[in-house]
């Protein structure tokens, strides 16, 4: 059996949710269909005509891509011109393509993620917060019998945290009353009766991005055919998801070693160095594609380096003078993503019982050549 497409967008956004992205970031399916099954999925940084004819050569119909294919307004689409081209040869070929972007960079487990462990980077924060999960506090009332069933079904599907201590809850015990109306099948007491139940009060915290789910968890879980419970905002910080990482490496190295280092983690020929490369190196910044605006958040963080691309002259040029080091491996380097990106979705896939394949894009679309 193979997944539909709506199925594999929705482990996407599982992964990286739409909300996480930076505002008018161009994601989301940005050509072509999702209502079909997918035997093939190809994962890249980028959608070339060369990465099309990849996806078509493996049969692939949908193409999961990090930078967008539609990224400027278009005010036509003419086939003359190579915007407009590619979205032919994509709409001709029946291939999808879906683009998560600044969402996948921001979402724990995401490209800056990737990147700061291919760093071997430890203790790591996020350096510029977008989006900080809003809390609730969820009160359910549960017969003495199912208790344990509910609150385990509620830790399960991701209540129950705050910081990092997980399975918090207050657990109250007291005595329920209802009344079965005709109509009602009740699990406890018969119609026309009333019950009293010795219950349980149940509280715990749900983050906004688990709610539903862990709501629907409870319900499934709960044995009342009405299930008594509340739900409401509370005045809390919960986690902060945002773009770029810091932390910090296991040991001090100089400038020059980190610099070897980071060729390493993001496989390129050289990088742009900005600093004393006799300079100890502890805490990095970290932050994929384009990074120069994010210099002061790396000052203010305190590190020693910002690892980044696409370093203009100018912003090179008030690093140093503000005793910031920097280390430019190209906006390219976000390629890390095809590996990491097709290995999640295809254990996801195989989870779930589904035989539909996975590629990381062999093509390399980094424009820029050395001579």
């Amino acid at each position: 059996m193979f997944a539909r497409g709506e199925t594999i967008l929705q482990l996407m956004e599982k992964l990286a949710p739409k909300h996480y992205a930076v505002p008018d970031d161009k994601i989301g399916l940005q050509v072509g269909s999702a209502a079909k099954e997918m035997r093939r999925v190809l994962v890249t940084l980028d959608v070339t005509p060369a990465v099309v004819e990849e996806a078509a050569e493996l049969g692939a119909e949908l193409i999961i891509a990090h930078h967008a294919v539609i990224y400027r307004p278009l005010a036509h689409l003419r086939t003359d011109t190579p915007a407009g081209a590619l979205a032919a040869d994509l709409l001709r070929k029946d291939i999808a393509v879906y683009i998560s972007h600044t969402n996948l960079d921001t979402t724990e487990g995401g490209v800056n993620d990737w990147m700061a462990e291919a760093l071997e980077l430890t203790g790591r924060d996020v350096l510029e917060e977008v989006h900080t999960d809003q809390l609730y506090k969820l009160v359910v009332f549960v017969p003495e019998s199912h208790h344990k069933r509910v609150r385990d079904a509620i830790f399960a599907a991701g209540g129950g945290w705050i910081g990092n201590y997980s399975h918090c809850s207050f657990n109250i015990e007291g005595t329920g009353t209802f009344l079965p109306r005709e109509g009602s099948e009740p699990f406890l007491g018969k119609q026309g009766e009333l019950t009293e139940a010795k219950e349980i009060r149940l509280e715990t915290i749900v983050p906004l991005s688990v709610r539903k789910k862990v709501v629907s968890a409870m319900l499934k879980a709960h044995p009342y055919e009405e299930v008594a419970y509340d739900l409401y905002s509370i005045d809390l910080k919960g986690r902060s998801f945002g773009l770029g990482r810091v932390g910090k490496l296991k040991e001090t190295e100089s400038l020059d070693q980190f610099a070897e280092r980071v060729k390493k983690a993001f496989d390129v020929p050289f990088v742009r160095m900005v600093g004393d490369g006799s300079k100890p190196i502890r805490k990095v910044a970290v932050l994929g594609g384009s990074g120069a605006r994010y210099i002061r958040h790396a000052i203010f963080a305190g590190a020693d380096v910002l690892v980044t691309g696409d370093i203009d002259f100018h912003s090179a040029q008030d690093a140093l003078a503000a005793g910031m080091s920097i280390i430019d491996p190209g906006h390219h380097a976000e390629k890390i993503m095809k590996p990491n990106l097709a290995n999640w979705l295809a254990e996801q896939l195989k989870e779930k019982g589904y035989a539909t394949e996975v590629f990381a894009s062999r093509i390399d679309t980094e424009p820029f050549q050395l001579r």
